[in-house]
């Protein structure tokens, strides 16, 4: 069983002050800079319409389009979707479990930590998916990863999600392991290609972030200036030490699957 998460629940409501707080321009950048963005692309056909469902502000959309692709968007926040649709970018407010897009119109199917907010599991909208998808299509999909530290911290993480329930939380996400993340993909017939984690300075900050409220403690001072070269090398180095197969196994916040819908 996914491990369920609880705080607040994830509804359109919540999204809109979520992504309200945002702008499209800084999450556009971040996008250009992010490694899931070369990972994205390495799994896209050479042609075909992406949709991406659950888009947010539509930054992937408006990278995608950058890069000559036909990309477009759907969402549930009609807040988000306004300000993302001042920058031109497609985007339509639909349900991700009833789309309006006809059988097979995708070639891919993008999908960034969305299915693991239905409290109903993914399965609704996942066969979603599979319908609005051309035979041999994409779907690249990502959710919470229970990842070596997860594992680790399991039977800690369970209490704490009975007692936030128990004090009223509402249901905020699951977190998967792979092979429920597989198990999930393939009910709904697709074909899974691969697994990536990503995103494993999340679990980090979350952890220093944690420490430090609990001792009381002040930000670290500033850090003295150092050579562009120097931080950009110290940079590059971390970089590559937290995107380790080992490390993004233990501390992976995210992971990405790749799976296809069969070809007739």
């Amino acid at each position: 069983m996914p491990l369920a998460y609880y705080s607040r629940a994830a509804t359109a409501e919540f999204w809109s002050e979520h992504w309200g707080s945002h702008s499209v321009a800084t999450l556009l950048e971040v996008a250009r800079r992010s490694p899931l963005t070369a990972l994205i692309e390495r799994h896209l056909p050479p042609r075909g319409v992406v949709l991406e469902a659950g888009c947010g502000l539509g930054q992937y959309v408006l990278l995608l389009r950058e890069r000559g692709r036909a990309a477009v968007g759907v969402d549930w926040s009609l807040e988000a979707l306004r300000e993302g649709a001042r920058t031109g970018a497609p985007l339509a407010a639909m349900d991700l479990r009833a789309l309006g897009v006809r059988d097979e119109a995708a070639a891919v199917y993008l999908s960034l930590g969305v299915v693991e907010h239905d409290p109903a599991g993914p399965a609704a909208i996942v066969a979603e998916a599979a319908r609005v998808l051309a035979p041999g299509g994409v779907l690249l999909l990502s959710v919470p990863y229970w990842n070596g530290v997860r594992r680790l911290s399991g039977p800690w993480l369970a209490r704490e999600a009975r007692r936030t329930q128990a004090g009223g939380g509402q249901f905020y996400q699951f977190a998967f392991t792979r092979r429920e993340v597989r198990r999930f993909l393939e009910a709904a017939g697709f074909q899974v290609r691969s697994f990536h984690p990503y995103d494993p300075a999340r679990i980090l900050r979350g952890a220093l972030g944690r420490a430090r409220r609990h001792a009381g403690a002040a930000p670290p001072p500033a850090a003295p200036a150092t050579p562009a070269t120097d931080g950009g090398r110290s940079r590059g180095l971390l970089r590559a030490a937290l995107y380790s197969r080992p490390a993004l196994r233990l501390l992976g916040h995210m992971i990405l699957a790749v799976a296809a819908k069969p070809a007739r």
